[in-house]
């Protein structure tokens, strides 16, 4: 039996092989042992991206989703639209990488933006208040952050990004600090806000 651990910014991928006569019922003793550890972390199998299982499960659930991005700058929407079937789940997104088009185009309050910065928790909850109202979804996810190399602050260090999710009923926002480049940076970021969609469709903490 052999087991590869391969680790990518968007999250950690295991590979089983099994060799000999028995080892299509070594491999599933394997997976199943696999899948007891991981529990909830667990995000796909058989080669199923994030975006894949959100997919499936927004379709399954009858939900749709929106994206107001600004330090992913599209790269959140370009996840979603990259799972097949994603016009059935997936109704479109804003890229506000400037401050005045966040205001014009996604309606954050200049309040906001003048009282906390573009990467705080108030801008990411408004741009996924946003994105959900004006593309008449589900869900929306809004995103924020520094990505790097430069634009940091002690307050603020390069990697900080605010994660919002808007529903009928809740805001839901994380901060989180992503280490890595800039393009690993906006990767994880994409790929920490696809896995709390998952969770909150699967009602997970």
């Amino acid at each position: 039996m052999d087991l590869t651990v391969l680790s990518e910014p968007e999250g950690v991928e295991l590979q089983l092989r099994a060799y000999g006569a028995d080892a299509l019922s070594r491999l599933h003793e394997v997976e199943a042992e696999a899948r007891r550890c991981l529990g909830a972390d667990l995000c796909g199998v058989d080669g199923e991206s994030l975006a894949d299982v959100v997919g499936r499960l927004l379709l399954g659930a009858g939900r749709t989703t929106a994206t107001a991005e600004s330090c992913t700058a599209g790269l959140l929407g370009a996840a979603l639209t990259r799972a097949p079937g994603s016009s059935g789940w997936f109704r479109g997104g804003l890229i506000v990488y400037d401050d005045g088009l966040k205001v014009r185009l996604a309606g954050v309050s200049p309040e906001a933006l003048r009282g906390h910065g573009a990467v705080s928790e108030e801008v990411a909850r408004e741009l996924a208040a946003s994105a959900r109202r004006l593309c008449d979804a589900d869900f929306g996810l809004g995103l924020s952050g520094v990505a790097g190399p430069g634009g940091g602050s002690p307050e603020k260090p390069v990697g900080r990004v605010h994660v919002a999710i808007q529903d009928e009923g809740e805001s839901h926002h994380w901060e989180r600090t992503f280490a890595g480049d800039r393009e690993a940076v906006r990767l994880r970021a994409v790929a920490f806000t696809l896995d709390r969609l998952r969770r909150l469709l699967l009602e997970l903490p």
